[in-house]
């Protein structure tokens, strides 16, 4: 089978082209590489454009009729950039995502997986969360995707869409055959910024709020190996049939599931996980909460086993080893020229 992906040259988009390409399908790539990288399309179906450019998306389908369905994964997804610069957050991650849906429905390409994220979310007792609990997006960026869940609900309903909103929470990692993995030059995330400590890229790492209301006072997070969530794509995008079944055929054609392990770590437990793996002790320091931050919150990942049949396999250490594995590599493969 196969299927657009749009951000496909981005960290967990070129994860997903990757995990279906093992499963014998074939991605089709849409990516203006504003922050994705040319290397992961390399041997790969390729177009470089815009989201919202009407006419790539037609010459897309016009080349490639046999199109199943879409995984949108193309975002702007920094939150403290996105506290600072909303206006490009919302024209990039909505706006032009507005424009991508209603050129697919226009071409008939009826089915979408959308890369939502768990930041969206409230921060509730015991931190846990069910894909019911209450949403509270704290910062731009968040409430970009809250926006293009809700857009996409609509677009379902009217115009006979169907939709799966997949909420991500923390991913970590690389591909496990290391042909991707985070590419940014200066990575955001935890555990690239521990990558780049352990590798002397920066000089400390910063445990970023140290009294939130958690067991150790540092945020929780759900860390998701990046290779189990491309997993997941693939069983929602190969089987929309059986999902929607499954899930017992709602009436507005929209699903939402969670994407985690279930399982809460704190940013000091995965720093120790981290230094346990890496075999010694890296430099670190306590720093207030970013703009944006939140105490954070885990997944229930009971939707996802029953009607995705899906669940996580590997463990965070596996994740922290396959990212210091990818950090050792990452200059060799990608050029920051």
């Amino acid at each position: 089978m196969k299927f657009l992906i749009t951000g496909g040259a981005g960290y967990i988009g070129s994860t997903v082209c990757s995990a279906l390409i093992d499963a014998g399908h074939t991605p089709v790539i849409l990516d203006s590489l504003i922050t994705g990288r040319i290397e992961f399309t390399r041997g790969r179906i390729f177009y470089q454009a815009d989201i919202a450019d009407e006419h790539a998306v037609q010459t897309i389908f016009e080349q490639h009729p046999d199109i199943y369905a879409t995984i949108h994964c193309a975002a702007l997804i920094v939150i403290p950039e996105s506290v600072e610069r909303p206006y490009e957050y919302y024209t990039e991650n909505v706006a032009k995502s507005i424009q991508l849906f209603h050129h697919l429905n226009t071409l008939g390409a009826k089915r979408v997986v959308f890369s939502s994220s768990a930041s969206i979310y409230d921060v509730v007792p015991g931190f846990m969360v069910t894909e019911t609990s209450p949403i509270n997006p704290t910062n731009p960026y968040a409430r970009t995707k809250m926006m293009m869940e809700l857009v996409l609900k609509d677009f379902c309903q009217a115009y006979g869409m169907q939709g799966i909103a997949l909420r991500y929470f923390n991913p970590i990692g690389a591909d496990p055959q290391m042909r991707s993995g985070i590419h940014v030059p200066q990575p955001t995330h935890i555990l690239g910024k521990l990558v780049d400590t352990a590798l002397g890229k920066q000089p400390f790492f910063e445990i970023t709020g140290t009294n939130w209301n958690t067991r150790d006072g540092t945020g929780i997070r759900d860390y998701i190996h990046v290779w189990d969530l491309a997993q997941a794509h693939v069983k929602a995008v190969t089987d929309f049939a059986g999902v929607f079944a499954r899930a017992g055929n709602p009436q507005d054609n929209y699903l939402i599931i969670n994407l985690g392990t279930g399982k809460g770590v704190t940013v000091r437990e995965m720093v120790d996980a981290f230094e346990k793996v890496y075999g010694r002790a890296i430099n670190k320091r306590e720093a207030p909460p970013r703009p944006g931050d939140v105490a954070g919150a885990y997944a229930n990942a009971d939707r996802a086993r029953d009607w995705l049949l899906w669940k996580a396999e590997l463990p965070i250490e596996k994740g922290i080893a396959d990212a210091l594995k990818w950090g050792e590599i990452r200059d060799r493969i990608l050029s920051y020229g």
